[in-house]
């Protein structure tokens, strides 16, 4: 049974990976980012989430390799803490507590016991670089209140910050200023540029900085996409500059490589350059890696480069500027058009991807399944062209087809509409274009829905535009007798006075569909395509629509858009009750009654649960999210949760998903969020640390059967065996490595007396006694073992309980004695 207090909004996964840099482990196996609240380790290899690092309590904003132990790694939070962890296990080691919010995070390993971090001053837009010195203590949570300043008026970002030659000097750079501060002379210059009130030097502002790890060099980035390598700078008069220039946008990030001889760079042409010996002829590309390059990683060892994107993604580069890995995050770089679906085959929350595509992603392991290109151009990054936007999509037939709608708009009069429809084939598990319809309205196409009633016989779409029409399409078979070209066609267009048509929807049963045309309700036939009866309550143009379902089928629901939300019984055809409410969401559960609505008030969204046959709510919770939700959608739960409550039974079969104006992923669930974010087959138990390989899942599933099977068994028989877990001599045998354990002579005596019963057992006190015996008496006598087992089973079968102490006869007491006496010492020869 589920605790009824403990339903919570969390967030469930789509965080941010590319926030700040990743980091790299010392041996290149694991490479390190911050996602939301948490700090997620993936392999290098297998692109696998191996640990989710969680104790932070607001959003983490820096990550470092410990560089006086290169298995342990520290993390800096908003909520004013800075923890170091073991990745390898996982497990938190000690937290110190600053006690301010803290922005950055940076290492040196010249600085002892020392982190350097940047805060906020009093004024919000003004930040500091500190030194925070980190007390040793053997408690867990250690205050760090000592903290040292460095530099002042830098820039909050820390690609703005970099320490060089081995930590003498530290540069930060902010709009025309470049700061170097030295440690040892406690000095520090500053470099000005020309301003960009001169039209020559229009867009000289510094946006990053790089320092050469073993010589006096500092490369800057700047605006018009030039980069600046600093030499001499110990003087404020005899500096110089060289300038590298091949972006013809704003330098995004740079990185020096591990030896110094090359400089990275990238930017928002989606190109990683390397520049070799930090000459301008010397030059190596890595193009169309997709989306703007946002930061850029080198690995400790040298061997890899990382590079994190604008589209919530980290590529894994080899030396010789190769891709080797894809870690794809929840896309979050475009507008979110088509809403949340989710696919009927996958389960994946299915809405737009990067630019003309719609991206599939698993909710479970909180990763990108694949992406289906829909528009299939090749996007150009302009921002003065106007791209083709995926606008529309829809599931239909189970998962069988999905419908698209892609436009074009320049001008008013310009418009360039086309809708395509998508077969699922079974052998390429993948959707296949099978229709292109180009210009399917003369005007936006406002909104699409499948029939999707168990008993249709024949695929139905329905479009509704603001032309005035929507029309309605089928599936027809126009080819030869070998029915190998199937396509859609428009069966019917219907409308109403003119009207603007803004939603659709389908009766559950398919027998009906409902059109508005701005306030007027209007409801067909399916078969015919009559005109059944419309409903009209001037109360504003109708924002949502849906039908009720199961036992509220009768019922249509409709919201407007002046904050009234309308419930119409379609067998009397009459309002049976209407509320004032400013729904932005409106979305049915497919498995209950249940439909969950979303206001915006000037406060946040709340939520609201209800069946359309009351009008009282079922469950309300004010506050779900200070900013505007834009999407919600059901899915339907693999294993339903056991809610007894009425007020939380919403939440039984289907579990609510939202997506918030910042498009963040929420939900509603009564487990933590990192537990929300670890699926369950990767919850390891802290002292196992095992890789979550393929192999392991399919180990994992036979160990379930395993122990199904045994539990099966045991309820069977009075006799209790205690957890291996528990027993000290198994744990220290199977953790500890093999080259400081002793001889397998000496433990096997050890092992073996290790899984024998104590006479302390709760249950039967002689009968586990009797069971060891039972087994050295095999060799002996069978007649005699079943007869002793057929005595337990009596006594298992006396229905008194299994807690019942079994009275021994003397005779079995006189047989136990024998067994005591007996050597087991010939086990520790073999």
């Amino acid at each position: 049974m589920v605790e009824e207090d403990s339903i919570r909004v969390v967030r469930c996964g789509g965080s941010e990976l590319n926030f700040r840099r990743a980091v790299f482990s010392a041996d290149s196996k694991y490479i390190f980012c911050v996602s939301g609240d948490f700090v997620k380790v993936y392999s290098t290899v297998t692109e696998e989430c191996v640990h989710i690092l969680h104790g932070h309590r607001n959003l983490v904003t820096g990550i470092q390799l410990n560089p006086n132990n290169h298995l342990q790694l520290y993390s800096c939070s908003l909520d004013g803490t800075i923890k170091l962890w073991d990745y390898i296990d996982g497990i938190l080691i000690k937290t110190f507590i600053v006690g301010c919010k803290l922005h950055a995070l940076f290492t040196l390993a010249q600085a002892e016991d020392s982190v350097f971090v940047i805060v906020n001053k009093e004024k919000p837009d003004i930040f500091q670089l500190v030194s925070v010195k980190l007390p040793k203590s053997s408690s867990q949570e250690v205050e760090a209140k000592e903290l040292s300043f460095v530099l002042d008026y830098i820039n909050q970002s820390p690609k703005c910050i970099a320490f060089g030659n081995e930590g003498v000097y530290v540069a930060a750079v902010r709009e025309f200023y470049l700061s170097v501060y030295f440690f040892k002379k406690k000095t520090t210059s500053r470099f000005t540029l020309s301003s960009s009130r001169n039209k020559k030097h229009a867009k000289n502002n510094f946006t990053c900085v790089a320092c050469h790890p073993t010589e006096d060099c500092i490369a800057s980035g700047h605006m018009d996409g030039k980069i600046r390598l600093w030499r001499n700078f110990y003087d404020d008069k005899k500096y110089t500059y060289t300038c590298l220039h091949w972006h013809h946008d704003m330098v995004m990030d740079l990185a020096f490589s591990v030896t110094g001889t090359s400089l990275l760079s990238g930017g928002r042409e989606s190109v990683l350059v390397e520049w070799r010996d930090a000459t301008e002829k010397n030059k190596e590309f890595l193009p169309r890696l997709g989306a703007t390059i946002e930061h850029i990683s080198v690995s400790p060892a040298g061997d890899l480069f990382c590079t994190s994107h604008s589209d919530n993604k980290i590529i894994i580069i080899h030396r010789n500027l190769e891709a080797s890995a894809v870690i794809q995050g929840l896309v979050k770089d475009r507008s979110i058009f088509t809403g949340l679906m989710i696919d009927p085959r996958t389960k994946a929350l299915v809405l737009n991807g990067k630019p003309g595509h719609l991206q599939f992603y698993s909710l479970q392991s909180d990763k990108q399944l694949y992406n289906l290109d829909i528009i299939q151009q090749e996007y150009i990054n302009d921002y003065g062209l106007i791209q083709i936007e995926l606008t529309k999509a829809a599931f239909g037939c189970f998962g069988n087809w999905l419908a698209t709608v892609e436009q074009r708009q320049e001008k008013e009069t310009e418009l360039e509409l086309q809708m395509k429809l998508w077969m699922y084939n079974k052998k390429t598990q993948g959707f296949i274009l099978n229709t292109k319809i180009n210009m399917p309205h003369e005007d936006c196409i406002t909104a699409l829905c499948f029939c999707n009633a168990e008993k249709s016989e024949q695929p139905t779409l329905v479009t509704a535009s603001k032309d005035g029409y929507f029309k309605v399409w089928i599936l027809t078979d126009d080819s030869d007798i070998y029915k190998k070209a199937v396509g859609w066609t428009c069966d019917f267009v219907g409308s109403y006075h003119k009207y603007q048509a803004t939603n659709c929807c389908f009766s559950e049963d398919g027998s009906l569909l409902a059109v508005s045309f701005e306030e007027i309700v209007t409801i067909w036939d399916s078969v015919t395509w009559e005109l059944k009866c419309t409903f009209c309550q001037r109360a504003g143009k109708i924002r949502h629509l849906c039908f009720g379902r199961l036992t509220c089928s009768k019922y249509l629901l409709g919201a407007t858009e002046n904050g009234i939300l309308c419930c119409w019984n379609l067998l009397s055809c009459a309002l049976e009750w209407n509320a004032k409410l400013n729904v932005r969401v409106m979305e049915p559960d497919p498995n209950s009654e249940n439909i969950a609505a979303i206001s915006q008030s000037s406060v946040g969204s709340d939520l609201f649960v209800f069946k359309p046959s009351e009008p009282r709510p079922l469950y309300i919770q004010k506050g779900i999210s200070r900013e505007e939700v834009q999407w919600g959608v059901f899915v339907p739960r693999d294993v339903p949760e056991s809610f007894t409550s009425e007020a939380y039974q919403w939440l039984n079969r289907s579990q609510f998903y939202f997506l918030t104006k910042s498009q963040s992923l929420l939900t509603f669930s009564t487990k933590s969020p990192e537990e929300k974010l670890t699926p369950t087959s990767k919850q390891l138990l802290a002292e196992e640390s095992l890789p979550t390989t393929p192999f392991y899942f399919i180990l994992g599933k036979h160990r379930q059967q395993q122990d199904e099977k045994l539990n099966e068994t045991l309820e069977n028989e009075l006799v209790q065996l205690p957890l291996t877990e528990n027993i000290p001599a198994i744990s220290e045998l199977l953790h500890t490595p093999a080259h400081v354990l002793p001889s397998a002579s000496f433990l096997c005596s050890m092992f073996v007396n290790s899984l024998l019963l104590s006479k302390e057992t709760k249950s039967a006190k002689e009968i586990p006694e009797d069971v060891d015996m039972e087994e050295e008496k095999e060799s002996e006598d069978s007649d005699e073992e079943n007869d002793f087992t057929e005595k337990v089973q009596d006594t298992s079968n006396t229905g008194l309980g299994e807690d019942i102490i079994h009275q021994l006869s003397k005779s079995e007491e006189k047989e136990l004695r024998k067994f005591r006496k007996i050597d087991y010492g010939w086990i520790a020869a073999l």
